[in-house]
Order: C-alpha cells, then structure tokens, then sequence
C-alpha cells in the first residue's frame, strides 16, 4: 500500500493561497523571500526522492505553467518524472504528463491509486482535497511548512467542516530561514478527555 503524504506551506495563521484566484488575496507569493537552497532540498528529501503527485485542477494549471518549463535539477526531474493524479472533470485537456484521471469518485480513486505499486503519491496545494482526503482516512501524513509571518485573510489549510481528527508528530525541523518543518502521521479520530 503506498503512503499518502499531503504537503502544504501554511502561514502561522494557517492561510495556504499563494494565488490572487477569484477573491483578489492581497499577498501573492507570500512565502518567495523564505525560499531557500536548503528548504528546497529539505522539501525533496521529504518527498524521498521519487513520488508521483495527486493535484486539484486549479492546483494542476498552475504547477504545469511552471514545472515543465523549469531548468533541471533533482526536484524539477522528479517531479516531471511523477505520474499526476488529478481531480478534475476535465481529463482530455491535461498535457503535463504522465498523468491520469482519478474519476469521478474522488474517494474511490484515491483508494485505487494508494492499492497500486508505486512510489509515495504527495498532495500539493488542495484544501478542498485535504479535507475529503482526512474525512475519509485516506491521508497516512502530513508535512506543514509553517512560516513566520500572519497573513490575517486568504483561504485556510483546513476548510470548515473538515472533521475533528488526531495527529502524532514525526518530526519537527527548523531551517535557517525561520521556516518550521513539522510531519505528522494521523492517528484516527480526535482524543479527548
């Protein structure tokens, strides 16, 4: 069974756009001053080198205007190299490939490609993926790239509604440039007293 690992670079107040989208979010490319050599390399480490990649649509269009276009290095390769899953309704006008469709059963998908031999899959970028993924207990990790600053608007990691759950923490690592590290396994549902 492969592992699902959802990555996310997540301010202190918990904001994930990067993006002006539809909304008009004032703090486009918020996280560029922090970016690093060492985070990059932190990022692929985490990733263990060779993954594939399940995406949103909107999340898809954008990593594919850059990614294929990007010079060669271990992360550009990798990732090129990965088979993208996507959620979309539109699979015949995908062209970053390899890449494959999930369906029109996101969970049933996502439950199809994780039965598969293969690589770790890693999620990039979906709130709206997240928290179906976690609802339904399809998630074995998550790795937050938490960075110091608070951003007080923009759309949030975790939607509302996700559902109550609990996490043990992997590991923790700060880099240099104030960016905290932080992996967690789920641990099923929430624990209280």
């Amino acid at each position: 069974m492969r592992k699902l690992k959802i990555f996310e670079h997540i301010s202190l107040d918990g904001v994930i756009q990067h993006t002006a989208d539809d909304d008009n979010f004032p703090y486009v490319d918020w996280n560029t001053p922090y970016r690093t050599p060492a985070g990059r390399d932190a990022l692929f480490a985490a990733c263990g080198g060779s993954f594939d990649v399940l995406l949103g649509r909107r999340a898809y269009d954008i990593l594919s205007g850059f990614w294929p276009k990007a010079p060669s290095n271990p992360m550009a390769d990798a990732l090129n190299a990965a088979t993208k899953y996507i959620a979309t309704h539109r699979p015949e006008s995908l062209e970053w490939g390899p890449f494959e469709g999930l369906g029109p059963d996101l969970v049933e998908g996502v439950r199809r490609i994780k039965s598969q031999d293969g690589p770790d899959i890693v999620l990039w970028g979906s709130s709206t993926l997240t928290s179906t993924l976690l609802e339904h207990g399809l998630a074995d990790e998550v790795l937050l790239f938490v960075y110091p600053v608070l951003l007080g608007t923009g759309k949030r990691f975790f939607a509302e509604g996700t559902p109550a759950r609990s996490f043990e923490l992997i590991s923790s690592k700060a880099l240099p440039s104030g960016i905290v590290m932080s992996t967690y396994k789920a641990a099923g549902p929430l624990k209280t007293a």
